[in-house]
């Protein structure tokens, strides 16, 4: 049985980045999931790629987190009880996210800093059509 239109334009989501002003992040709904988007600045870039891998619970380099690096895709549920976090907050910023349910805390690229959370924010596969255009799903 083959899906119904409905169910395949869920599947993938299409993203004008320029709408998305840097130092910003933007959210979206994809899969019945919420979706964050961040344009990131030159210092978040920085900083995120400066963290030792030692450091982290759950070690991943920032350049294997985005395809760019001032664009972060993440899905945005947090991984310890799937609450969601919010953006711009925490103690791992600019640019880090923070669960207010049971404090855990992400930084810039999305990696689990301090908290209850097991593992990094989800990177979901997606494909940049051109340099302003990513298609998630």
């Amino acid at each position: 049985m083959a899906a119904s239109a409905d169910v395949l334009a869920l599947a993938k989501i299409e993203i004008n980045l320029n709408e998305i002003p840097e130092g910003k992040s933007v959210s979206f709904k994809w899969r019945g999931k919420p979706l964050f988007v961040r344009h990131r600045t030159k210092e978040e870039i920085d900083v995120a790629k400066a963290v030792p891998l030692n450091s982290l619970r759950d070690p991943e380099p920032d350049e294997a987190r985005c395809q760019k690096p001032e664009f972060l895709v993440v899905i945005g549920v947090c991984t310890h009880l799937g609450c969601i976090p919010i953006a711009d907050a925490g103690d791992y910023g600019p640019g880090g996210y923070y669960c207010p349910c049971h404090g855990s805390h992400y930084d810039a690229a999305g990696r689990i800093r301090r908290g209850p959370a097991p593992t990094n924010l989800e990177v979901p596969e997606y494909t940049f059509l051109n340099d302003n255009t990513i298609i998630v799903g």
